[in-house]
């Protein structure tokens, strides 16, 4: 999506929110469109490393929200919708809201665009499965980016073979963030990697198993680009 076409998204998205909670339209009539427009925009919200203020894939688990948070005015769910969405509208329409820098590394970054591509357009099981095996590949290509056998000696003395991503990640994560006023950070980074391994295995995959393993991925390799060194400011 472009910033005209994220931003007129976003605008159908909040102003739909607010005409089916202020007597508009049923939401039966009118969930599907509203469905396939937020995971597009949920999809580039992600792919740009941008907060989705949007909490509601779907306009039940909007009225589900209103009616459990006590939102018995019309004004109130205005006034939440508003305060929720406005100020990411605000940043688009300021361009503030631009594509962040790329890492650098060709295969992962590629990488992560696919999957986030696909992750927007899978919609069964089989679909779902495979972006969790993308999300493996770039795991591998980030581990075969960074690690260095002579640097980043194996921890536990088995050799990690050429696809063995975690072995590869949390050894050069052992190296790269030594000492304890890393260990907050190294922590974090297993914890992402662990996610991500977990999840892109699993044959019953639902689309919030997929989306969790996205993100995890997405995650390491952000931590692992600022650790290299390519978030520094140029």
């Amino acid at each position: 999506m472009t910033d005209e076409e994220l931003l007129s998204s976003l605008e159908y998205l909040q102003n739909t929110m607010v005409s089916v909670a202020t007597g508009g339209p049923r939401i039966y009539d009118v969930n599907e469109q509203y469905q396939r427009i937020y995971a597009k925009v949920a999809a580039t919200l992600a792919r740009r490393n941008l907060n989705n203020p949007i909490l509601f894939g779907s306009l039940w688990d909007w009225y589900g929200h209103w009616k459990s948070e006590g939102m018995t005015t019309y004004q109130d769910r205005r006034n939440y919708i508003s305060k929720v969405i406005s100020p990411l509208i605000n940043q688009l329409k300021t361009g503030q809201a631009n594509l962040p820098e790329l890492t650098g590394w060709q295969r992962v970054d590629r990488g992560i665009e696919e999957i986030r591509d696909r992750l927007t357009a899978a919609n069964n099981e089989e679909k779902y499965q495979a972006v969790g095996l993308l999300c493996r590949e770039v795991l591998i290509s980030l581990a075969q980016s960074v690690y260095n056998r002579v640097r980043h000696p194996p921890a536990d003395d088995i050799e990690p073979s050429p696809t063995d991503a975690k072995r590869m990640l949390e050894n050069y994560i052992l190296v790269e963030l030594s000492g304890g006023a890393n260990e907050a950070i190294r922590r974090h980074a297993r914890s992402a990697l662990d996610l991500a391994n977990a999840l892109q295995h699993r044959r019953t995959a639902t689309f919030r198993d997929v989306a969790m393993c996205v993100e995890a991925t997405a995650s390491v390799v952000n931590v692992i680009a600022i650790v290299d060194g390519r978030r520094d400011p140029k």
